[in-house]
Formats: C-alpha cells, structure tokens, sequence
C-alpha cells in the first residue's frame, strides 16, 4: 500500500524498505519495450478463432482495445521478453462521454505451456499509484504464468498509462523532509504545499482529478475483459491492489473466476484506525517471535516495551545524525523523532531479523543503522518520479477521509498504542498531514456505497502474513466474512505481501487457481521463524 508523502523503497510493490530488502525495480527510462516479432495483429469485430490473447483490435462499447508496442517501464524487465502487448483506450470520466479519452498500457505474458487454461490471470498492483507492468517480475518469478496468462494493465494515471498523473516535486520533497522532524507543523505546512503544486499542475493540464478512483479503475479492467474477448478470467491483488480486486468483485463480479487477495485491504474499513491495528498487530508479531527464540529474548527482552519508550522519548527529544546511503558518498542529514520511528518499523518487518539489534543499538545512543534505512527508500533514484500520486490522492480523499471522522481516526491510535503521546496517534502511520492534504486535493467524495462491504460467491483466497504491519492479517478472516467461498490463509513470520517473499505463499497462490475450492497449504507447516540478530 502507498501512503502520502511516504519514503519509496521498493519490492516491486509500495515498501518502506532498506533497498537490501526490497527488489528495486530500478532507474527511470522512457523507451518502450518492442512489440515481440512473432505476433501477427489483426483488427477486427471479435477476437479471432485460435488466434493468442491481446492479438486482435476491437471495440466494446466506449472502449477500443488495438495491439502495439509494449509499455514503457522504469527499467527493462526480462519477464515482459515475449509479450502480447497494446493499449486500452477508454473515457476518463464515464459521467462525461465526450470528455478526455485515456489509453492505458497493457501487457499479456503467455503461459509456460503450450497449452493455457482459457481464463488468464490479471495482476492488480499495489500502492495505489504503483504501475501493474512494472510489477511483472514479481508474478512471474512466483510462477502464475504456469499455465495461465497473466495479464498487466497499467492502473489509470500510473507510469505507463497516457496521461500519468505523476508528481516528482512530491518525491523530491520526501527526501528534503530527511532533515525535519516529522512531526511539526513546518514540516505539515510544506507538505500540504506540495500537495497543493502536484494538484495544481495536474489540474492545469486538464487532468479530472476526481476520475481517478476504484470504481473508474475497476470499469477499466471490466471493459478490457470485453474487449480481449475473455469470458472469465481470475484476478490476484497485492496491497492496494485487493481494495481495487474487492471494488471490482462488487461492481463487476460476473466475469470472475476466482480471486487472490494478498495483504489486505478492505474498504469497507479503510482508513486511519485500520492502520493502526495493522501496525499493532505486525509489531507484536515480530516482537513475539523474539520473546519465543531463547537468544533474541534474553539479549533484547521486552523488545515491545523498549520500542514504545523510544518512541516516547524521540517525540519529546529527537534525534538527528548524518549517514550516508547505498550508491552515493554524499552525508545524509537525518532527523529521528517518534513518529519516524513508527514508520519505521511499520516496514522495517520486512527486515525482521535485524529489528531487534536496530532498536537496541537506537537505544544505546547509535542511531545510524534505522536512519540509514529510513533514508535510503526516500533518496534511492528508484524513488523518483514513478508514483502516480493524482491516483494516491483520488482514492484516499474520496474513498477514505470522507467516511473516518477525526474522532475515529484518533480512537484508533489511542486503542493500538495507549502509552503514544497524543501527537503521534493523530497522524496514522504513513498517513501524516493525510487530512489537510485531501482538503487542497479537493475532490468530491465517493458514493456511500464504495464502502459496501464486499459479498457474494466468489472463491477467494485470502493470503497474509504474520509480521504484516500495514494490512493486518486479521483483514482476511474480515473479508471472509461476506464472502461464502473464501479460504484464509495467514502466513507466519511473513510482511506486508508474502507472494514477493515467500516461497509457499506463492505454491498457495498458484495452487488455488488450479483448484479454487482446495489450495494446497501444506508447506505452512515447515515454516519457521527467522533467526534474529543478536549484537554484542
């Protein structure tokens, strides 16, 4: 999940990451992958007999699906080698028929087998912001392609898409924000004014910044259904991505197989308070799976109780220091108080066998193995440039800030982390300065409705993991609740999107599409938890 403003490290999908955990998806370039010889493109009124997926021109209702170059991605990515490429071309804002039309890129990889199942898979990116195409590598190295297409749109307003509603001056002012304190109101006021320029440039190109959201999302992979010819095809999620899936399960369930949900994200709850279960519930995972391991626990014991007075203690006293970060010499200032803390470990359980030395060494005046990860996702170039922030900001102003009151946001915080100054439970993790950031993106709210819990039939797997500490793993007994044939999957000792770090969510993942009613799970029962670090 992305989150305003917040630092860019990367696994693929939106992360907080030291880049040695994450797979960065690397440095921005602008050329376009080439269309692969050995496709033969037609146009006519309806894919031709036998011929492969997204090979064919057609039109459905209002939008027109046309074979092509394959998009453009940050860096070249070897799994897009051989794909059946071309753009969706579609209203931007369906309320308005003869208004802008947008094209959106998209990219088929073909099966492993000579011989695929006839419903593909659609991969939904993370963020939101992230670009589905750039987000190949993940699903084919966690091999979905086995014997299905897998298919990657570029989600409205991202990298690839035409118009993108990209907004470098908010990455360049991440990494600026190094040097502040976090939680200050200098530091709110700049960060409401770049949101106010990313806006107003957007708004000055002609951009319909209140078109960018889950229901258009969601219209827009329904219409490509339509136009690929494809009778029923099965979707996986990731962070974001699922909100999106469980919008899409709602308003345009009839073309869907089955579902993959991997970290969770309702929307039916979304929102600040959420956030910070998740957060509590991703610490005390990791923290527990210290207190069982006899050398973690007795070099670092009461990891929990050490990690709430630092926080206590930044916030009322921070920290600054100077590092420096992977691929440049150059002294790095960084300002630690509590609430960076916080967002801190909110991705730091992707590293988790370093945490528990990271808060000690922290706690023993030596504060430059947290700052330097804390830095590295804001100044790594793979930060700049590659979020669609026009879509950050039209889904959480719209979808989530109109519908959790001030009230319920801070209840949130207090119930989590009762011993937090006040300060901090008012600002989620990640989602600092989110309010007034939505009063200048100024974008009417979405309807009521988009916060319908979402219900049906549907099979469903719901993945997460144990250490996940932005979309809680109780999301997935939560979603399973409304929808009849889900299967809840937690995978222990994992973060936020296990299918990018585990090798047996990805056989779980891979095995209920083969079979939905029974995934096969019985690699959970090796898993262990990981060796943490001990320092001397």
């Amino acid at each position: 999940m992305t989150f305003p403003h917040a630092p860019r490290h990367r696994r693929t999908v939106r992360r907080l990451l030291a880049p040695s955990a994450a797979v960065a998806t690397g440095l921005l370039v602008t050329g376009l992958l080439a269309a692969p010889a050995r496709a033969q493109w037609r146009t006519d009124t309806g894919p031709t007999p036998g011929a492969p997926l997204g090979t064919t021109a057609r039109t459905v209702g209002d939008a027109r699906y046309e074979p092509g170059p394959c998009p453009r991605t940050p860096e070249p990515v070897e799994a897009l080698e051989g794909a059946r490429c071309g753009t969706l071309t579609v209203p931007e804002n369906r309320a308005r028929p003869g208004g802008r039309r947008i094209r959106l890129g998209v990219a088929i990889v073909p099966a492993a087998t000579a011989h695929p199942k006839p419903d593909p898979i659609v991969w939904l990116a993370g963020g939101p912001g992230d670009d589905a195409v750039g987000e190949a590598k993940m699903a084919i190295d966690g091999g979905l392609n086995r014997d299905r297409d897998v298919i990657f749109m570029s989600q409205r307003g991202t990298y690839s898409a035409e118009p993108n509603v990209l907004c470098p001056g908010i990455d360049e002012f991440n990494a600026r924000a190094l040097g502040l304190a976090q939680d200050s109101p200098a530091t709110e006021r700049l960060h409401v004014e770049a949101t106010k320029a990313c806006r107003d440039k957007l708004a000055a190109r002609g951009i319909d910044l209140a078109a960018y959201n889950d229901t258009e999302s969601a219209a827009d992979y329904e219409a490509l259904r339509a136009a690929l010819g494809v009778e029923q095809w099965n979707l996986y999620g990731i962070s974001y991505g699922t909100q999106l899936a469980l919008v899409y399960m709602r308003l345009h369930p009839e073309g869907l197989r089955s579902v993959g949900l991997d970290g969770i994200l309702a929307p039916s709850k979304a929102g600040s308070a959420a956030t910070w279960s998740s957060a509590r519930q991703g610490f005390d995972g990791l923290f527990k799976a210290c207190a069982d391991q006899p050398a973690c626990n007795k070099r670092y014991p009461n990891l929990s109780a050490t990690f709430d007075k630092l926080v206590r203690e930044l916030q009322a006293k921070p920290v600054t220091t100077t590092v420096t970060v992977p691929g440049s010499d150059k002294p790095v200032k960084v300002v630690l108080d509590g609430a960076a803390l916080v967002n801190w470990m909110t991705s730091a359980t992707h590293v988790a066998p370093q945490v528990p030395v990271a808060l000690d060494e922290l706690a023993h005046g030596k504060p430059q193995r947290i700052a330097q990860q804390y830095a590295g996702g804001k100044l790594s170039p793979a930060a700049m440039g590659r979020v669609a922030h026009g879509l950050v900001y039209g889904v959480f102003c719209s979808e989530w800030i109109p519908y959790e009151s001030r009230a319920e946001a801070l209840k949130g915080g207090q119930e989590a982390f009762p011993s937090f100054p006040r300060s901090i439970q008012e600002h989620a993790p990640q989602l600092a300065f989110l309010r007034p950031d939505c009063d200048v993106w100024n974008v009417p709210a979405a309807a009521r409705s988009i916060r319908d819990a979402t219900r049906g039939d549907i099979p469903t797997l719901a993945l997460s993991g144990g250490f996940d500490s932005q979309t809680g793993a109780d999301n997935g007994p939560y979603v399973a609740r409304t929808l009849s044939k889900a299967k809840v999957v937690t995978v222990p000792y994992e973060p936020h999107v296990v299918f990018a770090t585990s090798k047996c969510a990805q056989e779980i993942a891979v095995s209920f599409f083969d079979d939905p009613a029974a995934p096969g799970t019985a690699c959970l029962k090796s898993l262990k938890a990981p060796r943490f670090e001990t320092g001397p």
